[in-house]
């Protein structure tokens, strides 16, 4: 008689876990406590249930729970594998998964483009409402000053061209087992998107626009800030990968936590020349140059 524990297919049935559920509360929670905090900041009231829920610790407590859920699940999915349950099969639907997830994300800044060639390449439109009154007619606006896209933006090109490169020689290190050099390019791949981050957040402190000021701004602010966000979350995710590979987590063989990062961090890559040729240089042409 066969060991009714025995396992004769190539899925993975996965335990009940807690972590959808508790996820679904953080995500609803950081969204009513992100209405919450924006009435908070316009100093207006929100109630519900007769109580007064206009405060910013609503949000903060739903980021921390969707935080804490996605460190909980990740971290069962890496016992998983451990465990020998990540078969080939499985292996190829995570990375099914992964793009998938790559695709929608690629979706989101399909939007903040649309965005922004609408407003530039139909300045003049007064077909339905008038852009004349908020571009003076032209693009960029008239009166606005943009930055110089030779200065801070080609650098930060430079940086994240020179992080694609560093993270795609960790990866050749890993499936050649050269566990040193792994570790030492995925170190510099985080300090240069750290740096990229540092590079960004000094440029919009010192723009000469603000994202309310104009069409321009918000446009400006929406795509290179999504961008933005993205460099961040991609850093931490390397970083992550970082410890993991100082555990000796990653095998030549089997390593597919190392290349959903650096699939995500490529995508990060390519989104940004889009950004830098249309955004910076093309919306630029012939316009008035602020040098931060």
């Amino acid at each position: 008689m066969s060991d009714g524990h025995n396992v004769d297919h190539d899925y993975h049935i996965v335990d009940p876990s807690p972590w959808p559920l508790i996820g679904g509360i953080g995500g609803f929670t950081m969204a009513i406590g992100a209405i919450a905090g924006m009435r908070y900041l316009n100093e207006d009231v929100f109630m519900f249930a007769g109580y007064d829920l206009a405060n910013p610790w609503l949000f903060y407590i739903g980021v921390a729970l969707v935080l804490y859920t996605m460190f909980a699940w990740w971290s069962d999915t890496i016992k998983e594998s451990h465990a020998g349950n990540h078969t080939p099969v499985v292996q190829m639907h995570l990375r099914y998964g992964m793009i998938l997830f790559i695709a929608s994300e690629v979706m989101f800044f399909v939007a903040w483009f649309w965005a922004f060639f609408d407003a530039s390449l139909f300045a003049n439109e007064v077909a339905q409402y008038s852009r004349v009154e908020y571009t003076g007619g032209q693009w960029p606006p008239a009166g606005i000053a943009v930055l110089d896209p030779m200065h801070l933006p080609l650098f930060n090109t430079v940086i994240l061209l020179l992080s694609g490169t560093t993270v795609t020689w960790a990866h050749h290190a890993l499936i050649h087992n050269e566990r040193g050099m792994l570790k030492g390019m995925l170190f510099i791949t985080v300090l240069l998107g750290i740096i990229f981050s540092g590079v960004q957040a000094y440029e919009y402190a010192h723009a000469p626009f603000d994202f309310k000021d104009s069409i321009y701004g918000a446009t400006f602010f929406m795509a290179t800030g999504f961008h933005g966000f993205h460099v961040l979350v991609g850093t931490i995710f390397l970083l992550v990968c970082l410890f993991r590979a100082m555990a000796g987590h990653f095998k030549p063989e089997k390593h597919f936590g190392f290349e959903a990062a650096a699939w995500y961090w490529h995508f990060v890559d390519v989104v940004w020349l889009f950004l830098f040729f249309s955004i910076y240089i093309w919306a630029s042409w012939g316009a008035t140059l602020a040098h931060v």
